[in-house]
C-alpha cells in the first residue's frame, strides 16, 4: 500500500541532505552519472525563467540562479524547503520557493522558459497531470527536461547475492514501497512507453532519451549499488513543448 512520500521526505529531509553532498555550481541528473556539464542538456541559462519540480534542496535552482536565470522551485516537503532556504542564503541567491504538490501550478502563469526536475518523478504516480501542467507553463517550442529512476532497474533486487535474478514484471506498475534508512516510500513504475505516451498526449515532442552508464571512476554516492555498472539506473529525457 502506498505511503505518504511527502511526510516520508519530512522525516529523511536532514539524513539525505547530510548524505548528498549535491553540487550547487551544475545540475545534476541522478547518482552516479554526469552532470549537465557532460550532458548539455538546458543550453545558455542567462536571463531565462526556469522552473524546477521536486527542487528538494534547491541545488539545481542555487545552479540555475548562479548562472543568470530566474529560479524557481517547488517541492512538496517542508523540511526540504526549509533546507533549501538556508542553503539559497548561505550561497548568496535568491531562489523563489513555493511548498505544493508537483501538479498544482496555478501560481505560475505561463513565460517559462524551462521546466527541470532531478529524480522527483518516481515519486508521482499521475506524470500525465504533471506533464500538462508542465505544458501549460512553457512557452512554445521550451523544453521539459527530467531524470527519474530507469524503469527497467526496478526488476532486479539490488541488494540480494544474486541482483540479477528477474524479481519482478517489467510490466507490473503496482506500486514499490522501499526503506531508505529506516524511512518508508513509494516509488511508482512508469515504463519507457508510459512515459513517451504522457508526454505525447500532452503535446511534448521528445528529442532526446539517455540512459547514462555510471562514472568510471572517483568517489562514489550513497546510493551506489555494484548492479548500475550493467543495468541502467537512470533515465533522463528532454522534450520540447508543442502548439500553444
Amino acid at each position: 500500500m502506498p505511503v505518504d512520500n511527502v511526510a516520508a521526505w519530512d522525516r529523511h529531509a536532514a539524513a539525505y541532505q547530510a548524505g548528498a553532498h549535491l553540487p550547487t555550481d551544475v545540475a545534476h541528473y541522478g547518482p552516479d552519472i554526469g552532470t549537465e556539464a557532460d550532458f548539455r542538456l538546458l543550453g545558455n541559462l542567462a536571463g531565462k525563467r526556469v522552473l524546477e519540480l521536486g527542487c528538494g534542496g534547491a541545488q539545481c535552482s542555487i545552479a540555475f540562479a548562479k548562472q543568470g536565470a530566474t529560479a524557481i522551485g517547488v517541492d512538496s516537503s517542508t523540511e526540504q524547503l526549509a533546507f533549501a532556504k538556508r542553503l539559497c542564503d548561505r550561497e548568496g541567491v535568491r531562489v523563489e520557493l513555493h511548498h505544493g504538490d508537483l501538479a498544482d501550478l496555478a501560481f505560475v502563469r505561463g513565460g517559462i522558459d524551462l521546466v527541470f526536475s532531478a529524480y522527483a518523478f518516481g515519486y508521482v504516480d499521475d506524470l500525465n497531470r504533471v506533464f500538462r501542467q508542465c505544458h501549460r507553463v512553457l512557452k512554445e517550442g521550451s523544453p521539459l527536461v527530467f531524470s527519474m529512476p530507469h524503469p527497467f532497474y526496478n526488476v532486479i533486487d539490488d541488494v540480494a547475492e544474486e541482483p540479477f535474478l528477474i524479481r519482478r514484471a517489467y510490466f507490473d506498475r503496482s506500486p514499490i514501497d522501499f526503506e531508505w534508512n529506516g524511512v518508508w516510500f513509494t516509488e511508482f513504475q512508469h515504463t519507457i512507453s508510459d512515459v513517451f505516451t504522457g508526454l505525447a498526449r500532452a503535446n511534448f515532442r521528445v528529442d532526446t532519451i539517455l540512459e547514462p552508464e555510471p562514472l568510471p571512476s572517483g568517489p562514489r554516492s550513497m546510493h551506489w549499488r555494484e548492479p548500475f555498472k550493467m543495468v541502467p539506473r537512470t533515465l533522463i529525457v528532454r522534450a520540447r513543448k508543442e502548439g500553444i
